[in-house]
């Protein structure tokens, strides 16, 4: 099992930067930052860009693997953001991993002016989304014309350093994300399905997963060659209240086939509400144990 954490990127960088080399220095597994131009209820404060977020970070670690959670086509395009990814791939010397989504239907989805799309649109733009960015991170030039996105001529060079391109990891918890997991993510992330209390959430977290499993199946793809990423705090309970509770998570999750949960950085109030002193106890108690 590995563990990943997550940082809002809501710090300035003098504030931000020894978060994330805490974090390598934790010994977590990957850290990663969420992609939106606003978010939630953080949405009049304070907020920054992942991709600069991500390569200051790439600066100050050397073995931390560093990523989105996730990037979406609410606000990007596959030929620009596969120049971002192949910089910022080459900046951290292939340490890179790409979480990416459809996006939702919060502020992303309408601060650029743009037409509200159904649940099947999105799944849509999520499937050109994908095929032109893994296209154009591992051809040369890539010429594509599909219903939401274009290309003509895009270049690859000089390609990132991981090849053929950085991994994707997919988040998914319906039936066509899933499947586009299958298809396309070295990795597949899931926040499970509702749940009022703890139990049901980790009912619907094995359904997920069992679900996953028939269609990496159905697709010809081998399920154990797909790493899965458990987005623990989705839950109703943050999962670093306690070091007990983090150490139960994270058990629960090796019996369902997780491979990876991922936590976040406790804040001073809510979302994710903790003491920073949890971080340090599960640092020195269970990282090592994993």
């Amino acid at each position: 099992m590995r563990v990943g954490i997550v940082i809002l990127p809501e710090h300035r960088w003098w504030a931000a930067e020894p978060l994330w080399r805490m974090a390598e220095e934790y010994g977590f597994a990957h850290a990663w930052t969420y992609d939106h131009l606003g978010w939630r209820s953080l949405v009049d404060k304070a907020w920054y860009d992942a991709v600069p977020t991500l390569t200051a970070a790439a600066t100050v670690t050397s073995t931390i693997r560093l990523g989105t959670l996730v990037a979406s086509p609410n606000f990007r395009h596959p030929v620009h953001f596969a120049r971002e990814l192949t910089a910022l791939d080459d900046i951290a010397d292939g340490r890179v991993t790409l979480g990416v989504g459809a996006g939702g239907t919060g502020f992303d989805a309408s601060v650029l002016g743009q037409a509200e799309l159904s649940p099947p649109e999105r799944s849509d733009r999520f499937a050109e989304f994908l095929e032109l960015l893994d296209h154009v991170l591992r051809f040369d030039v890539t010429d594509y014309d599909g219903t939401y996105f274009s290309a003509v001529q895009a270049r690859r060079a000089p390609g990132c350093v991981q090849l053929p391109r950085v991994p994707f990891v997919v988040a998914a918890n319906g039936t066509r994300s899933m499947q586009l997991a299958a298809q396309y993510g070295q990795g597949w992330v899931t926040t499970g399905r509702g749940g009022d209390d703890p139990e049901s959430w980790w009912r619907a977290v094995a359904e997920l997963s069992l679900r996953f499993t028939d269609i990496c199946h159905e697709q010809g793809r081998d399920p154990n060659r797909v790493d899965r990423y458990l987005q623990v705090d989705a839950a109703p309970e943050f999962s670093l209240s306690s070091v007990e509770h983090f150490r139960d998570v994270v058990g629960r999750a090796g019996e369902l086939g997780f491979t990876d949960v991922i936590t976040h950085w406790p804040r001073a109030e809510s979302p994710y509400a903790g003491k920073e002193s949890t971080v340090e106890e599960i640092a020195t108690e269970v990282l090592p144990e994993l």
